[in-house]
């Protein structure tokens, strides 16, 4: 998936790193969250990065630690990323929700499992709406996120509000 090359490709282009490190990456700033991205496969698209001619990756011995593989950018890699950016944000935008797949079998419940079911959509949009607004409350206390993470956790919030509403309006036809 280019989405992931796009992520890991950005990722080292700001630093070089291990696998593990990218890792760690992905998930201290819940990239996985807004992105289509599983931890597992980032060592696999590593790997392939690097026979592709995008990455070097630099054998490092840190203290008492197992050596590691450092990757970095090559000029290929960086051209890639470039043209990455261009080839994804030139695509039509595409919302591919997982509670759609809910929804659009919802008529397949019956009536009791149908509102089970909306409630629990419910109670996950309003604990991811909970969590957003306090990483939003308390994004001046993370230096470490940068401008563009700030404004897609924003972005985040303001479509899980719209989300929240919608399911408001979708509960009362059943």
């Amino acid at each position: 998936m280019r989405t992931i090359d796009l992520i890991v490709l950005g990722i080292l282009k700001r630093e070089a790193l291990s696998a593990y490190d990218i890792q760690k990456q992905v998930t201290s700033r819940n990239i996985s969250q807004w992105v289509k991205i599983s931890i597992p496969s980032i060592y696999k698209k590593v790997i392939q990065l690097e026979k592709q001619g995008y990455l070097k990756g630099t054998a490092a011995k840190t203290s008492k630690m197992p050596e590691k593989v450092i990757y970095s950018l090559t000029k290929k890699g960086r051209r890639e990323f470039e043209k990455l950016m261009l080839g994804i944000a030139t695509r039509p935008i595409n919302l591919h929700l997982d509670l759609n797949a809910v929804i659009l079998n919802l008529d397949n419940l019956s009536p009791a499992d149908q509102k089970t079911c909306l409630s629990i959509l419910e109670a996950n949009i309003k604990s991811t709406k909970t969590k957003l607004t306090k990483i939003n409350e308390t994004q001046q206390d993370l230096p470490t996120l940068s401008t563009t993470e700030i404004a897609v956790m924003h972005q985040q919030y303001l479509l899980i509000e719209t989300i929240e509403r919608w399911l408001t309006e979708v509960k009362q036809t059943f």
